[in-house]
């Protein structure tokens, strides 16, 4: 037995060597490729996916050894990142209702300069996640949206949405009933909500109700 736990110790120590050894190497490659890890986004992600597995997170504090082996931080890149998701959620809250396709967030931040991918804003949705507000992330059809509002949305808000998405970006309540077959009250009680927080737009064309989703509509727009 006393055998068996010398050859365990050693293990152990042989393997927190060699982790130590992998870290100092990812050290020296992100001093190298500084400025590729802070301007290209696919190799910041790649830098990322080679950090997790020696359990080193250059995310989680702006002092550390990665804050001054980055120069600004890797921390401080996506603090800054996530105020500028909130700042364009926010701004068009008002025409959207706080949900945003992930796509039109990130063609909106790269106006100037491709800085950002859609991991860049999982990663600043994330952050934002843990302050509270409702920021997260759904699936809603093929897309990805930011939810900026404490707002609920269950499995039928969702399919309402992704109704919209397959179409022209706007549903009727007798598109709900035929296409999700579901009952009258069913298809009025999600839109209701939808409505009520702004999400959908009313609008009446020759007596009939058409419930339009303008982040669903302004992504399809935008793929067109």
């Amino acid at each position: 037995q006393k055998k068996a736990d010398e050859m365990h110790a050693l293990s152990i120590q042989s393997a927190v060597e060699t982790v130590e050894k992998l870290q100092v190497k990812l050290a020296e490659f992100a001093k190298k490729h500084q400025t590729q890890i802070q301007d290209d986004p696919a190799f910041r992600q790649q830098f990322l996916q080679m950090c997790a597995p020696l359990g080193v997170d250059p995310l989680v504090s702006t002092k550390s050894f990665w804050a001054k082996t980055l120069g600004v931080g890797i921390g401080d890149f996506y603090f800054e990142l996530s105020v500028k998701v909130a700042e364009v959620c926010f701004a068009t809250r008002g025409r959207n209702g706080g949900i945003m396709a992930v796509s039109e967030v990130i063609d909106t931040l790269n106006r100037k300069n491709k800085l950002y991918n859609r991991g860049d804003i999982a990663i600043a949705v994330k952050k934002l996640h843990t302050l509270g507000g409702g920021f997260r992330i759904v699936k809603v059809g093929k897309s990805e949206m930011i939810i900026s509002v404490p707002t609920e949305l269950d499995q039928d808000h969702m399919e309402i949405m992704t109704l919209a998405q397959d179409g022209e970006g706007c549903v009727t309540v007798d598109d709900v009933k035929q296409q999700l077959k579901w009952t009258e009250d069913r298809a009025e009680r999600a839109i209701a909500l939808l409505l009520q927080e702004g999400m959908a737009w009313k609008d009446e064309f020759h007596g009939i109700s058409f419930y339009w989703f303008p982040s669903v509509w302004k992504e399809k727009m935008a793929m067109e």
